[in-house]
């Protein structure tokens, strides 16, 4: 009777790179960038009012909101802003270290720790579904976070302009 090649993988199930996208998926921070549109933009909304507990107080001692009203609101919220492109930028990279393991031939692991890494040439079944799943499931996230980032950039770009004219 012939093995699977899963059930011959060294690999320590939670290096899998199967297994890694799972967790990731499963995970509660990273799975955001998974959600319907409504979701996703709620969420980072949240995260933009929570930085104002931060950025709000630097803001006012920068430009007291009564004197300085409209440099107030724009450095407070382009000083928020930093909180939602901190959060985007770590699912950028969660979502990206599992794209590069699902998608190369070859991954790293260790065995007991970080003394005795091995490597493992993934068969090509393996290697077949872990590409499907990038091509399928994966770059689309990907490419989410990055328009993210674009419109994160544009907002930030309006906000300097404002800036600027005022």
């Amino acid at each position: 009777m012939m093995e699977s090649p899963v059930s011959v993988c060294p690999v320590p199930d939670e290096q899998q790179p199967l297994n890694e996208y799972e967790q990731l998926k499963s995970s509660g921070f990273f799975r955001t960038a998974t959600l319907e549109l409504r979701q996703y933009v709620g969420k980072l909304l949240w995260v933009w009012g929570w930085s104002w507990i931060v950025a709000g107080p630097i803001a006012a001692a920068s430009f007291p909101p009564i004197k300085h009203a409209t440099q107030f609101l724009l450095c407070g919220t382009l000083g928020a802003s930093l909180g939602v492109i901190l959060a985007v930028a770590r699912m950028y990279l969660g979502w990206s270290y599992v794209r590069d393991r699902l998608m190369n031939q070859t991954i790293f692991y260790e065995e007991t720790g970080w003394y005795d890494g091995q490597n493992w040439t993934k068969p090509l079944e393996i290697l077949t579904r872990d590409r499907l799943i990038v091509s399928y499931q994966v770059k689309p996230i990907l490419q989410r976070l990055r328009r993210t980032f674009a419109w994160l950039g544009l907002f930030l770009l309006s906000g300097g302009l404002i800036w600027y004219f005022l």
